[in-house]
């Protein structure tokens, strides 16, 4: 079953009805703290033998808990209090508690385990860990400027770093820091996963990640997304197969002055298992596809007419669209007469990427169900009419108004990739690695997708394709992240599509 991700609303309306039922909040926030202690202390253990800090001669003993005012900070109190009492050699550093009664209640826990409460943050001596309980998933508003400092004090600390609930100073939702936020090794979050752990930013910030499931699931409390899993299995191949087996897909785009990126499309289509492909682009580009890639058939693209376009969709399985199409008066003409013969057929599985995406915000039209567009962040800004920024601070409201305004099914890409494949079907891409920051990586997708669409159809998610995507970014990147580039993809894709990821971690 896939991991359930929920809005930090959702989490604090679960909390309340459980309250309502005459549950202790203070109880739940002992039994919390209790359970990451548990935990805290098994990682403890397992640094200690670790080879590298054994060799240092030391483990984690001595922990600094930093809390903040309100209810999160409860928990650093409660948190301080049990690990004192286990042994381990523990102070807190704090603001006044706020005027909560269970947050004086963790206070005065603290206070009777004999844990030292500093009222001030001047660490003067250093602790092997500190645990960030300074704000909780309330948090919404940009952190001012003594906040930032000490957020950015904390993050200067050696040692591990513990965040609880979620980093403080990061979104819950969107996964933007509010300024700046906590970088954590590990978080602890409570209750159920935030989508602000997973996408945008968060995954910088948030570390590795556990859940702390305190309290049974209602019926009320509905997730926002699921995490897609890494454990994907394609269907076997037949003996009997053949190439026209295993989908015909049509990458079309190559302006005269652009033409890798069709080359990187319809390459990564055919590692996909795509059993033909064929490129239709400016002629000026088929003797360096042919050099690379012998295997590619070839059209013109000016040598089309509209009769021929529609009589070559109708022997395809997909069709790729919009790379490296360009923006100027030849390519809008292209646009409007493929995209006319690809959106009326009823038939074809088509990705549309790049410059078919500009051109789709200038003349917006409701897409098909078995259409797939993959847009970055910028592309999303102009396709919603708005600023880079507006996107970026929430991803997950931006992609559901593309498919809102657009229909069809939307990848929105970046950091934590969001799936889009009908309302209330939203996915986050756990896998995937910065040194997949580079140009080509979309291309390769775009080939990805329409490659497994022609094979497979509806036997496959869109949000599975962006995983695999993503774990051959992974598996390239074993080798070193920085310089990695999308003409390597290739070997990766080919690997990942063929490898039973059922039992990888």
């Amino acid at each position: 079953m896939s991991q359930q991700v929920y809005h930090s609303h959702d989490i604090q309306a679960w909390e309340q009805r459980w309250f309502a039922q005459q549950n202790s909040s203070f109880g739940l926030m002992q039994q919390v703290a209790w359970s990451i202690v548990q935990r805290l202390h098994v990682l403890f253990q397992q640094t200690a033998s670790s080879e590298s800090v054994a060799h240092a001669g030391y483990g984690v003993r001595s922990i600094a808990v930093w809390c903040g005012a309100g209810n999160n900070a409860g928990d650093g109190y409660c948190l301080a209090a049990y690990l004192k009492n286990m042994g381990y050699q523990v102070e807190i550093f704090a603001v006044p508690p706020g005027a909560s009664a269970d947050l004086n209640q963790a206070v005065e826990v603290a206070s009777n385990h004999q844990v030292q409460i500093h009222s001030h943050f001047e660490i003067s001596k250093d602790f092997d860990c500190h645990i960030d309980a300074l704000f909780g998933i309330g948090l919404n508003r940009e952190l001012d400027l003594s906040w930032q400092q000490l957020i950015q004090l904390f993050n200067a600390q050696s040692g591990l770093k513990v965040a609880v609930d979620i980093p403080s100073g990061l979104n819950a939702n969107s996964g933007q820091p509010l300024s700046c936020a906590v970088k954590a090794d590990r978080t602890f979050t409570v209750l159920g996963l935030k989508a602000g752990l997973f996408t945008g930013q968060g995954k910088e910030f948030s570390g590795q990640i556990e859940v702390i499931s305190a309290i049974p699931v209602d019926n009320r409390l509905k997730p926002l997304a699921y995490l897609s899993s890494t454990q994907i299995q394609l269907p076997v191949r037949q003996a009997f197969g053949h190439k026209g087996s295993y989908g015909h897909v049509l990458v079309v785009g190559g302006h005269a002055e652009m033409g890798g990126a069709v080359m990187m499309a319809a390459e990564s289509a055919f590692s996909a298992g795509a059993g033909k492909v064929t490129i239709v682009c400016h002629a000026k580009h088929h003797t360096a596809i042919l050099s690379r890639s012998p295997n590619i058939m070839l059209r013109d693209i000016d040598a089309l007419s509209v009769s021929e376009i529609q009589a070559l969709t109708e022997h395809v399985d997909a069709v790729c669209f919009g790379m490296g199409l360009g923006r100027d008066e030849w390519a809008a003409q292209q646009f409007a007469q493929w995209f006319q013969v690809i959106h009326q057929s009823s038939h074809l599985q088509v990705v549309l990427d790049a410059d078919a995406l500009w051109f789709l915000a200038e003349q917006p039209v409701q897409l098909k169900a078995q259409c797939y567009a993959t847009p970055h962040p910028g592309e999303a800004a102009k396709l919603l009419n708005c600023q880079v920024a507006e996107i970026e601070n929430d991803r997950i409201e931006a992609i559901q108004q593309l498919q809102q305004k657009y229909s069809g099914q939307w990848v929105l890409k970046g950091a934590g990739s969001l799936t889009l494949q009908k309302p209330d079907d939203l996915w986050i891409c756990t896998a995937g690695n910065a040194g997949m920051g580079t140009g080509g990586m979309g291309d390769v997708l775009a080939g990805m997708i329409a490659s497994l669409k022609a094979q497979f159809a509806e036997r496959i998610q869109l949000h599975e394709i962006v995983t695999l995507h993503a774990l051959a970014g992974d598996h390239l990147a074993l080798k070193g992240q920085r310089g990695l580039q999308a003409q390597h993809m290739n070997e990766a894709v080919y690997y990942v599509v063929n490898h039973d990821h059922r039992n990888s971690q």
